[in-house]
């Protein structure tokens, strides 16, 4: 007899309507309210041994240190204010009781993106479950529901839209992070304020899922089939993993629950809750098959369906279940028995697309009883292609974040996506980008210059001027193989500034500003100012007894200035700027001009450029012209004639 599905099925339908969040909506036979978040107490067959180890649950919104044990779950939830760096606290203003969780919103009327940054136990690599809840319920009092984005890291995850101010909204994903921490962003795109309720992550067994290596998956829904319809949703601590289970019943299936209570499936990587597991649906005509049918807004999309089964029945001897399942008319999948007290799980190694997903369970000539089916999981496969900012430059950057407490918008990954890069910074183009330019001036920076800046190895331009940054000038600024431009000027740094930097700025390499340091040395003659300062308080007190050693001491700072007399030789030339005497090799005009760019007059030999001298002096540099009328005897005597000016000028 041909077991293929008969032409005209009595079906069940489960019309989907995939709107930008990838949520399927049960059209026919109403399931229990999806929008319900956290499950009434109810008998359960048998619990796992539930531990919440590596769970991560933030109740946004609550007062800062505040924390809390659910009386439904056990699960202890925290304030989001360390998770998150800006936002405003609201309560929410319904009539009716929501769960603890939906109380509470914390809402970003400021900036276009702004991020929760979780750090999950066992970092990268790992698969996790994470699930974002947001309920409007109308707490800015406007009745304006929003529209606004969901990013995860780098990449978006969804769009948040609402149908009813005082339904829930609930986004989950299973992602494998290529990082120790997991960026989960909100972002503004001009429909209406973001905002969040609660944000949760759950580690997951690497085994379990197993198809993210295409992408990470998202759920479109997660059905639990014959549970009580009295029952609203199944999570944890019935389910170990905390997943959530919507119950669904229909008319035209029969439930059927199995008649022991010890039912465990811990042996199991998707450790599959007993309760959802005991309870199966199976078509009331037993000659027609349990069929069922998705209609998808976007054919593109890639599915993963997971089929679990487990015979609840204890079977006679000549009973037997065994079924096939088909998809559009095809054959999917090798002939099915369920094992009692025993998880069956069904998916493809391809996933599934198409504008209509047709599924018909149908029992084989040889099987005594219908198929039945207890659970069902669908995924969207979303591919996070986008490479994110190079790792060494986002630790550094979050150390200079941390250890300076810049505010600003940094938030999420520095450089991508584009539109939201870190202010103040300048970043390649490539593959996975690198900073190339860091601009803090003017940024109320505080203490020494933190060893993280010697990690942004592509660095070529580090602007931390006017600040109050102490401290000497490191050595490692002289490392970065990248820098071509640094500026310390207007801060509070001292002693003397590394030869090695000195030699970069010599040799035309870097540009170099450290003006308005009243305490920076920029000469060698530096290390004789310190040690006199150090010696000289200490021969004062010694000369109140012995005249002898007044006269070592005159000896010793006789001796120290001669030595200053000889160091100062670096510095002679620019402050002989005001006898007219200087002299510099074209190289040094080179640098001091930054390759003349700025010109600031002409003349009859050419043109007359601006430069900065390292001590931050302006100078004009004029330059004669290859096309001048004038010759190089006249260009000297002009020379000769300025200096003759501006030594008559001189105090």
């Amino acid at each position: 007899m041909d077991s293929r599905p008969p032409l005209v099925w009595l079906i069940f339908v489960l019309a989907t309507i995939m709107s930008s969040g990838n949520n399927l909506e049960l059209v026919a036979g109403k399931p229990h309210n999806a929008a319900s978040t956290f499950p009434h107490d109810h008998p359960s067959p048998l619990r796992l041994a539930a531990d919440t180890q590596g769970f991560i649950s933030i109740d946004c919104g609550i007062a800062p240190g505040s924390s809390y044990t659910d009386d439904r779950t056990q699960i202890h939830y925290t304030s989001d204010a360390e998770f998150t760096d800006n936002g405003i606290n609201y309560n929410v203003s319904r009539s009716e009781n929501p769960s603890k969780q939906l109380m509470n919103v914390r809402s970003f009327p400021e900036g276009a993106r702004n991020c929760y940054t979780l750090e999950p136990e066992k970092g990268k690599g790992n698969k996790y479950l994470i699930r974002a809840f947001f309920m409007y319920g109308n707490y800015d009092s406007k009745n304006q529901l929003p529209v606004f984005k969901l990013y995860l890291g780098v990449d978006k995850w969804d769009t948040i839209k609402f149908k009813n101010p005082n339904k829930t909204v609930r986004k989950e994903i299973i992602h494998v992070p290529k990082t120790d921490y997991i960026d989960v962003c909100l972002v503004n795109n001009g429909s209406g304020t973001p905002f969040i309720s609660a944000l949760e992550l759950r580690p997951l067994d690497n085994s379990s899922y197993n198809k993210t290596e295409l992408g990470s998956l998202l759920l479109s829904n997660r059905w639990d089939f014959g549970s009580d319809q009295e029952k609203f949703q199944v999570r944890y601590k019935d389910d170990a993993l905390d997943r959530i289970w919507n119950s669904y019943k229909n008319p035209f299936w029969e439930s059927i629950t199995a008649g022991f209570e010890s039912y465990s499936y811990s042996d199991n990587p998707f450790k599959l809750p007993g309760i959802v597991m005991s309870t199966a649906a199976t078509p009331k005509n037993e000659s027609e098959p349990l069929s069922f049918f998705l209609d998808m807004d976007n054919p593109s999309q890639r599915f993963y369906l997971f089929m679990h089964f487990s015979e609840v029945l204890q079977l006679q001897g000549n009973q037997s279940r065994v079924f096939t399942i088909w998809l559009n008319g095809t054959l999917w999948n090798d002939p099915v028995v369920p094992k009692r007290c025993s998880s069956t799980r069904i998916f493809r190694t391809n996933s599934v697309r198409g504008s209509r997903l047709l599924f018909s369970l149908v029992k084989t000539d040889e099987s005594a009883l219908p198929p039945i089916i207890n659970a069902l999981e669908v995924y969207v496969i979303k591919e996070f292609s986008q490479s994110t900012t190079d790792q060494d430059d986002v630790e550094a950057m979050k150390k200079i974040k941390s250890v300076y407490m810049v505010r600003r918008n940094w938030q999420g990954d520095p450089c991508l996506p584009m539109d939201y890069q870190w202010d103040g910074l300048k970043c390649s183009d490539n593959g996975s980008p690198t900073l190339i330019s860091l601009n803090l001036s003017y940024s109320n920076l505080t203490g020494k210059i933190h060893p993280s800046f010697s990690n942004l190895k592509s660095l070529q331009t580090l602007d931390l001027s006017h600040n109050n940054l102490t401290g000497s000038v490191p050595e490692f600024l002289a490392e970065l193989p990248s820098l071509t431009f640094l500026n310390l000027a207007g801060n509070n740094l001292k002693g003397s500034v590394p030869q090695v930097l000195m030699e970069k700025y010599q040799n035309g390499t870097l540009c170099l500003s450290l003006g308005e340091n009243p305490n920076l040395c920029v000469s060698v003659s530096c290390k004789g100012k310190q040690n006199k300062n150090f010696i000289v308080p200490a021969l004062a007190s010694i000369i109140s007894v012995l005249v002898l050693f007044l006269l070592i001491a005159v000896g010793i700072i006789w001796n120290f200035r001669r030595k200053e007399d000889r160091a100062m030789e670096m510095v002679t030339r620019e402050g002989s700027l005001k006898s007219g005497n200087s002299e510099f090799t074209y190289s040094e005009l080179v640098t001091i001009t930054r390759n003349f760019s700025s010109t600031i007059g002409q003349g009859g030999f050419g043109n007359v450029h601006l430069g900065t001298l390292v001590d931050g002096t302006q100078v004009a540099v004029k330059l004669r012209s290859q096309s001048s009328m004038q010759g190089p005897r006249e260009f000297q005597a002009e020379v000769r004639h300025q200096q003759s000016i501006q030594g008559s000028l001189s105090p």
